[in-house]
């Protein structure tokens, strides 16, 4: 048995829920326990986390959970796997709290108590590794790398990183200490992936503050901003922002709320005086050129908020004539098109639409330039690309070839690969399960393919519902189908299609009563297929069909 296993649970191959684990002997590490936002087709999904069916079955082997920042992509998954595995969690003040606040607000977890805050200089010996720490530079404070100590060399995990060398204080990257770290010699990196194809410099964050000062000094009207709730260091901006141009700060989103306020508690931020965030109560005492609307919406997507606000839905804000709605946060892919449509909706109420990434390029993520100085900062022997869709992973392993990785020392992993350490390298032995788990309200895992299969349907082909009543011991129909239908047709102007269904559905019936064998499923299964392939003939559509056949003794 090899004393050195790598495993991806998720973060390889796409964006968001990072989790990935380190086994040194009969040890494993958790390094963060991310989720992600589900995708257009995942209908009716809130979130999706990593299957945890490897670490329950190996719960007395779990040292421990090294959490390295306060997003949802590092701390969203935690709840789901301490209802299952309770192990202690580490991390950094401010990460520390924010996972407070997601565990707090799941009931089954909600009174666990075994966090424990580090630092850039704590060490933590375990029996068969040492785990440390180091500063990073993220879009959210306390951010740290972590580093496990094995006897073959360091694994370094550097979280979601980037450098940024005009940080304030709290954001810096300790450099030195990544030195320091390569000096001792590192086997192997993780290293986020997420902006390695673009090697162009993104915007220092302040030249940021500066973008975002000059926007709002030059705005008459109210100023919505839409920022991610946990993105501290733009929020902290906005009430820089505030403060210089005289406007007050109203805080719309739920999260943003219990955010700012840890944060605020922590002095992770900062206000120029404590009259400068109002309650949402208070608007109406204020001139518009007074107020900044800060909007993150639930679950720190702001999108949704800003199109409640365009419609006249949201509970607080609808936009006028005059407004200037300023987007400070890099939506992902997969809302872009629910972006345009949003500014379309603004601009029809009266709002203009400024994006932040119109003239600055930002991200929290470290471009192809920043990874290879960490890569010549830490020389580490191998590299594992994570966080990322697989063409970042690729490109960050191109990057690495340029400064001195051999081809053959960097692995482009799939989730649940185990990759064990012996004299020629990492090899990949098998797997654990790594699959996609849907949570929807209380159900964790009730939701699979089969079930987004059948939203789909309804989605765009609505439900057709056949009634009637039979006699199964006379073998008659007592009384006969009635159809009703939702999403599939106009109900007026398809009678002829209604009325033909329900005879044929009649007549299937009748039919089937008249054989000598009966089961109930059958007699279901013929209705269905009779009446699907009549109607896909009339409308070229497929709507789920329930036929519900009932009987009287």
């Amino acid at each position: 048995m090899s004393d050195i296993k790598i495993i991806a649970l998720g973060g390889v191959r796409e964006n968001g829920k990072n989790f990935y684990l380190v086994e040194v002997k009969e040890s494993i590490f958790v390094l963060d326990t991310g989720l992600k936002y589900p995708e257009n087709e995942q209908l009716g999904v809130d979130v999706v986390i990593p299957n945890l069916d490897y670490l329950v079955e190996n719960k007395d082997r779990v040292q421990g959970v090294f959490l390295t920042h306060g997003h949802a992509d590092a701390i969203g998954a935690l709840p789901y796997l301490l209802q299952q595995v309770r192990v202690p969690v580490f991390g950094s003040e401010l990460t520390i709290e924010l996972a407070k606040l997601v565990v707090k607000n799941n009931d089954a977890v909600k009174r666990f108590n075994q966090f424990h805050v580090v630092n850039a200089d704590t060490e933590i010996e375990f029996e068969d590794a040492t785990i440390s720490f180091f500063k990073t530079t993220h879009s959210i404070p306390d951010s740290l790398g972590v580093v496990v100590g094995t006897a073959a060399g360091n694994i370094v995990y550097t979280g979601d990183f980037k450098f940024d060398q005009a940080a304030s204080p709290l954001y810096q990257t300790d450099l030195a200490r990544l030195a320091e770290i390569g000096r001792e010699g590192v086997l192997a990196l993780l290293s986020d992936s997420a902006n390695a194809s673009s090697t162009v410099q993104v915007a220092s964050e302040a030249e940021v503050g500066l973008e975002m000062n000059q926007v709002i000094a030059d705005a008459d009207g109210r100023i919505i901003v839409a920022a991610v709730a946990s993105n501290l260091v733009r929020i902290q901006q906005v009430f820089d922002a505030a403060a210089a141009n005289g406007r007050r700060v109203v805080l719309t989103g739920f999260d943003a709320e219990n955010i700012v306020r840890t944060a605020m508690r922590l002095n992770k931020l900062s206000l120029a005086n404590e009259k400068l965030m109002i309650k949402p109560k208070d608007m109406a005492r204020y001139e518009d050129h007074e107020l900044i609307i800060l909007e993150t919406g639930r679950m720190g997507e702001p999108i949704n908020g800003l199109r409640k606000m365009a419609i006249g839905r949201h509970r607080y804000v609808e936009i006028k004539d005059g407004d200037l709605v300023y987007v400070v946060t890099t939506p992902s892919i997969a809302k872009e098109a629910m972006v345009a449509r949003v500014e379309n909706l603004i601009y029809k109420a009266g709002g203009s639409v400024k994006l932040i990434t119109q003239n600055l390029r930002v991200s929290g993520h470290a471009n192809g330039r920043d990874l290879q100085l960490l890569i010549n900062l830490l020389q580490p022997t191998y590299l594992f690309p994570i966080q990322g869709e697989y063409r970042d992973l690729q490109a960050h392993a191109d990057l690495a070839q340029e400064v001195g990785i051999l081809p053959e020392h960097i692995y482009i992993v799939k989730r649940g690969d185990i990759m064990v350490y012996g004299q020629d390298g990492f090899m990949h032995e098998g797997g654990v399960p790594a699959s996609d788990v849907m949570i929807d309200g209380n159900a964790i895992g009730d939701v699979g393919n089969i079930v987004l299969r059948d939203r789909k349907i309804l989605s765009e082909d609505g439900i057709f519902i056949v009634a009637m009543t039979v006699n199964k011991r006379e073998r008659q129909i007592i009384s006969r189908a009635k159809v009703h239908t939702r999403g599939f047709v106009y109900v007026k102007k398809s009678r002829d299609i209604l009325r033909e269904s329900s005879e044929l559905v009649n007549t299937v019936v009748e039919d089937y009563l008249a054989q000598s064998t009966f089961d109930w499923n059958e007699l279901k299964g013929a209705v269905r297929d009779q009446l699907s392939k009549f109607l896909f003939e009339q409308t070229k559509r497929r709507p789920a069909i329930l036929p519900v056949i009932m009987e009287v003794r």
